[in-house]
């Protein structure tokens, strides 16, 4: 069986190579986060804001190519998940048949993204993302120790930048990238205890 769910949140941190993406159930509580690259995320994120570029992007640029090949994607599906890497399926409607295209997620997602394309997932990789496989204890000790490595490295520097001292012999455009390091670690830090507050 095959539950509907819903893209509920994006979590894009500048400093990480891994994004998170959170897709909650429908009809129901149920909720789970996928790690997914960076351009990915961007794609995602553009594609739903409706921003258009000068020329198509990756996915701008299959949605293209299944429109003018009379094609519609009907659905995607997340349905398997392996060694922890999510599988899924582009089920694309032409001519009365459908094709069926093996795909990862983040790739589903960004291409669907714009076009309100249904999204499900298998009730068998929801039961096995919600369980104890995906050794949950082992994330969350590994976001905890991130976790305390932004928090010392963010007091370090704002202790910096607020040092009478530092401001005087330091020039403006170092001070400016330490605000902008600063504001990215901060946001990485928003991002993790975000993360957190969804691991059971």
């Amino acid at each position: 069986m095959d539950v509907p769910v819903e893209l509920s949140r994006i979590v894009i941190t500048e400093t990480s190579p891994e994004q998170v993406i959170f897709l909650k159930e429908k009809d129901g509580e149920r909720t789970f986060p996928i790690v997914i690259g960076i351009n990915e995320a961007l794609a995602i994120d553009r594609r739903l804001k409706g921003i258009e570029l000068p020329r198509p992007m990756t996915h701008d640029l299959l949605a293209q190519v299944i429109e003018a090949m009379g094609g519609h994607l009907a659905k995607i599906v997340i349905n398997d998940l392996r060694q922890h890497t999510f599988i899924a399926t582009l089920f694309i409607e032409r001519d009365g048949e459908t094709i069926e295209v093996d795909s990862r997620p983040s790739d589903a997602i960004a291409l669907g993204s714009a076009l309100d394309t249904p999204i499900f997932v298998a009730e068998h990789v929801l039961d096995e993302v919600l369980g104890e496989p995906l050794d949950l204890e082992g994330q969350r000790e590994n976001l905890q120790r991130r976790r305390d490595e932004l928090t010392e490295a963010i007091a370090q520097v704002q202790h910096r930048l607020e040092s009478k001292g530092f401001k005087e012999s330091t020039g403006g455009e170092k001070i400016r990238t330490l605000q902008r390091y600063l504001k990215e670690m901060q946001s990485e830090l928003d991002a993790i205890e975000e993360i957190l507050r969804h691991i059971p």
